[in-house]
């Protein structure tokens, strides 16, 4: 479920990248940055959150998922989402805004604005791709791994 809360947060952030103006018109440009740093800071990030706590503790208290190996796998997989999350999207997210502000009041150059949204589309559909796995993961529960006797 918290796999599935984080693909909302990355497809808005997907919509939102999609309809950025180009960096000459800074005013509308900072405005939507600013709001894809808000989506990242109260929806993208509470969700990492919840997605990697709630998994943690799932196969903390659950004894079935202790040798399961669709479990270990939404572990890393979980774990994977949520330091990407932090370094390959929020980090940028925030980045970009504070830049795209002072380009605003004349501190930046708008041309040097935007250069990064190749690499935010890309971590973003990349992460939309592992919470997929993640969910079909949950879903599916194949059964690889190892058997305790």
């Amino acid at each position: 479920m918290g796999a599935i809360g984080l693909m909302g947060a990355i497809a808005v952030l997907l919509v939102l990248l999609a309809q950025l103006p180009a960096p000459t018109s800074i005013a509308e440009y900072a405005a939507l940055r600013a709001a894809m740093a808000s989506v990242g800071s109260f929806v993208l990030f509470p969700s990492l959150g919840l997605m990697l706590v709630a998994g943690l503790l799932s196969m903390a208290y659950v004894r079935a998922f202790h040798n399961a190996g669709w479990a270990w796998a939404k572990a890393i997989s979980g774990i994977i989402v949520f330091q990407a999350g932090l370094i390959g999207v929020l980090g940028p997210l925030r980045q970009e805004a504070e830049r795209s502000a002072q380009a605003l009041v004349g501190g930046i150059d708008p041309a040097a604005l935007a250069s990064s949204i190749t690499a935010e589309t890309r971590t973003l559909w990349l992460l939309m791709v592992i919470c997929i796995a993640n969910v079909v993961l949950g879903v599916w529960r194949p059964q690889f791994g190892w058997r305790v006797r």
